[in-house]
């Protein structure tokens, strides 16, 4: 069987260039990348197609082909729109000719793929036009909806030109409306997802929630990384860098006690302003644990954080505040990682120490960074709202604990009680292993996936 994944926006190579540092390059390339090397190990014929970006500053993304190592999955990157780089929310004129050279590239190799699988809104209505070419089937996998991104920066007819141009909500929101109309499936993370996201009020006469097409697929970890017993090349390092940030950072008294770990991208939706405040206003808190907020590309934020940009500048200002009003220098550290070896090394290290790892989002659709989290023996504290309550409570039994992200009183006694009792500790740390072991690993996304596409192909 060959596949074809249409996912337009970022973009792939063996070095994962710039994951992190865009918002482009988030997970959900993480989520593409390890879905298509999991089918390549299932025999599947995969071809990854993005964009080709001919640009000084963005010389990565060049040449029209590459295959990850060690694997048969082709990275096709398709010239479309203007040479240079351009955001997402820049790239809807030009689906149309990005769908248009995908047909051209499999009518060149004489080949067709049996199945298309989309990602994002502009993925997805790529996948339409590519249909509408070619007749070939297609799934979409929203990741995160327009909609819900309006609901969230609170547009009202006020200011909606206004965001329009900036987040072309008008051509997203059509757009994933013709995908979720036509295509043959819809994988999501969670019963969540489907429901919270897919009911909204824009997408009512597009698509049912009852609908059949919709799959419930979790997203994996890739245990090659993840996990608590293989230590990777970045260990020693890591190891080093570690000791050295909490020198610099903390009391001298404190450098001992167990890490509370934040890891995510500096966006107001990640509440890291939240975190921060809850740890603040819980004295047995502090007295229990230090919080090390792990970061890209600054390495002390104390000294200067001037090439951060809009969004993360602002939100940087306001945890230095908040540090400096509450009095929490000396208990906060940051670290700069620069890759998942180094996050994962960090997390093993600080697992061992029995620390924590803490997500307070607003929403996560799904949450894959606490499933990372858990696979390297640490326990976790997360939003309850969104995914992440399914990924940690299933019949009654408890992997992890949740929180309301709006109530600093909840997070920091929830984290005070997953610091300071032991027992719970060393309880949910092997339930948190055992579930991501039983549930969430990629292989197991893979075989979901193409249990799915072979029913639709097998009808059609």
């Amino acid at each position: 069987m060959r596949i074809g994944f249409m996912n337009p926006q970022g973009n792939f190579d063996n070095e994962d260039s710039y994951w992190t540092e865009h918002p482009d390059f988030g997970g959900q390339l993480v989520y593409v990348k390890e879905l298509a090397l999991a089918l390549d190990k299932l025999g599947i014929q995969v071809d990854l197609f993005t964009r080709q970006i001919i640009d000084k500053d963005w010389p990565e993304f060049k040449n029209e082909e590459e295959f990850y190592e060690g694997s048969y999955v082709k990275i096709v990157r398709i010239p479309f729109g203007p040479e240079k780089f351009l955001k997402k929310e820049e790239l809807w004129p030009y689906l149309k000719e990005y769908a248009k050279g995908i047909e051209d590239y499999y009518n060149r190799i004489g080949e067709k793929p049996d199945f298309i699988t989309s990602h994002y809104g502009d993925g997805g209505l790529s996948a339409f036009y590519f249909k509408e070419l070619t007749g070939i089937p297609f799934s979409f996998t929203g990741h995160s909806l327009g909609a819900q991104k309006m609901d969230k920066l609170k547009i009202s007819r006020d200011n909606y030109h206004v965001s329009d141009r900036v987040y072309r909500f008008t051509k997203r929101i059509e757009g994933e409306r013709r995908t979720m109309e036509e295509a043959s499936l819809i994988f999501v993370s969670t019963n969540q997802e489907r429901i919270d996201q897919y009911s909204h009020e824009r997408y009512e006469d597009a698509i049912s929630i009852d609908d059949p097409k919709f799959r419930v697929v979790p997203p994996g970890v890739n245990l090659d990384i993840f996990n608590t017993d293989i230590e990777n090349s970045e260990e020693a390092y890591t190891k080093k860098h570690l000791h050295k940030i909490l020198v610099r950072d903390l009391d001298v008294k404190r450098q001992d006690l167990p890490i509370i770990i934040s890891s995510s991208r500096l966006e107001g939706k990640k509440n890291h302003l939240g975190l921060l405040r809850a740890f603040g206003e819980n004295k047995e808190l502090q007295n229990a644990g230090n919080l090390l907020i792990a970061l890209r590309g600054i390495d002390n934020p104390y000294k200067d954080y001037s090439s951060l940009k809009n969004e993360e500048k602002s939100i940087m200002d306001e945890l230095m505040k908040t540090i400096d009003d509450i009095g929490l220098r000396g208990k906060v550290a940051f670290v700069n990682l620069l890759n998942q070896k180094q996050l994962a090394a960090t997390y093993r290290f600080i697992g061992n120490q029995g620390g924590v790892f803490a997500l307070t989002s607003l929403y996560e659709p799904f949450g894959l960074a606490p499933v990372e989290a858990m696979a390297c023996g640490l326990v976790v504290v997360v939003t309850k709202n969104g995914g992440p309550s399914e990924v940690l409570m299933e019949r009654g039994e408890k992997y992890g604990f949740l929180v309301d992200p709006e109530d600093p009183k909840d997070i920091g006694e929830k984290l005070k009680e997953a610091l300071t009792d032991k027992t719970m500790w060393i309880k949910m740390k092997e339930q948190g292993k055992k579930r991501v072991y039983e549930k969430y690993t990629w292989e197991s996304t893979a075989k979901g996936y193409l249990k799915s596409i072979n029913e639709i192909l097998t009808e059609n």
